[in-house]
């Protein structure tokens, strides 16, 4: 090979290099998040166990004229700035009574003069809505925009919160876009605790004693949970799980077998357990249930001192202020030093006729 003809090809080369490391420049330097005008941003809201992400970028107005304008009426935006706006579902929602799978959307809208259409494409990938195609779409809600005080960085809040819903709303200059996101959340968080149960939780009393709890605390799902309660019992016998199949006996219409059920865990309660419970019935207006278990409590313990705090709770509350009294005082002659100003204040009350619950 001629020295000529090796310095060409060597020439040609480096020439080759040059250009690949200014493109690799230039990749960097769209790359670089901190030399964008317009920075990247998310934000999280959790609905029930579901969360809802938003990644976008921040545009700024700057002084220009930003609807009919920066952004056009009438073509799709990206909602955002650079890449594609990306809302992420980790469960299946509701976007304005309409359903969308659990998943990743390019958040896209298309704005007009009067109302605005808001698009979630199954392609997230893309720079902007350059390259976007109306048949990836997923779905389409229209909204209705409304003024709201400046905002000059582009910004998506959650509003109007409540435990399985919210309204997701962009504001940008003088104008906010809102629509609303709503889930199941009952149904969602059974599905979890069903698949946590196939995990640590399922070896475990309180694993299912929680999951039916859960049931009660909202109204659902009882056959299931009394399957659940019964394996909670199976795993370990306890007041905590007994009384919880009380409750689900009792919500099912069985009176009788809810009664057998919270026999068998006051049986098994502690004397904490049984003043607490206790405690339960007087808040419920129970008055005569509650003076009977602060009695059985004081007969089964009598060393302990809040035993007779409880009773003395019962019986104020039945109005025998006296007896009250009385055991107010055995109470402080059991109680540790730390306690004994408080339960003086107590007595005090009493002695003067008034109620201490």
């Amino acid at each position: 090979m001629t020295t000529r003809r090796l310095r060409t090809l060597t020439l040609g080369f480096l020439a080759v290099a040059a250009l690949a490391a200014s493109a690799r420049a230039q990749t960097d330097f769209y790359t670089i998040e901190s030399s964008r005008v317009s920075q990247r941003a998310s934000v999280t809201q959790r609905l029930g166990l579901t969360d809802i992400t938003i990644d976008y970028h921040r545009p700024l107005v700057k002084g220009r004229t930003i609807w009919g304008n920066v952004v056009p009426y009438g073509q799709v935006w990206r909602a955002g700035a650079n890449e594609n706006t990306v809302i992420t579902f980790t469960d299946s929602v509701l976007v304005e009574g309409q359903p969308l799978p659990k998943g990743r959307y390019g958040l896209h809208m298309l704005p007009t003069e009067k109302t605005w259409t808001v698009i979630f494409s199954k392609n997230f990938t893309s720079w902007g809505s350059f390259s976007y195609d109306e048949k990836e779409d997923a779905l389409r809600v229209t909204v209705q925009p409304v003024a709201t005080e400046m905002h000059d960085a582009l910004t998506y809040d959650f509003d109007d919160l409540k435990p399985d819903s919210a309204v997701v709303t962009l504001r940008w200059d003088k104008l906010a876009v809102p629509f609303k996101v709503s889930l199941n959340a009952v149904d969602i968080t059974l599905a979890n605790i069903r698949n946590q149960l196939r995990s640590v939780p399922g070896f475990t009393w309180a694993g299912y004693n929680d999951a039916a709890i859960f049931c009660l605390d909202h109204k659902t799902n009882y056959e299931e949970a009394l399957k659940w309660i019964d394996t909670s019992i199976q795993n370990e016998e306890r007041f905590e799980n007994l009384q919880t199949k009380s409750k689900l006996l009792a919500a099912t219409g069985k009176p009788a077998e809810a009664d057998a059920a919270m026999k068998q865990a006051l049986a098994k309660a502690t004397p904490l357990q049984l003043h607490n419970y206790g405690r339960q019935l007087l808040g419920e207006k129970k008055t005569a249930e509650a003076v009977k278990i602060f009695q059985s409590n004081a007969q089964k313990n009598p060393t302990v001192w809040f035993v007779y705090v409880g009773l003395a709770r019962g019986q104020s509350a039945m109005g025998d202020y006296k007896n009250a009294a009385v055991n107010l005082k055995k109470a402080q002659s059991l109680a540790p030093e730390t306690q004994k100003k408080y339960l003086q204040g107590l007595t005090d009350k009493l002695e003067a006729g008034k109620d201490i619950n």
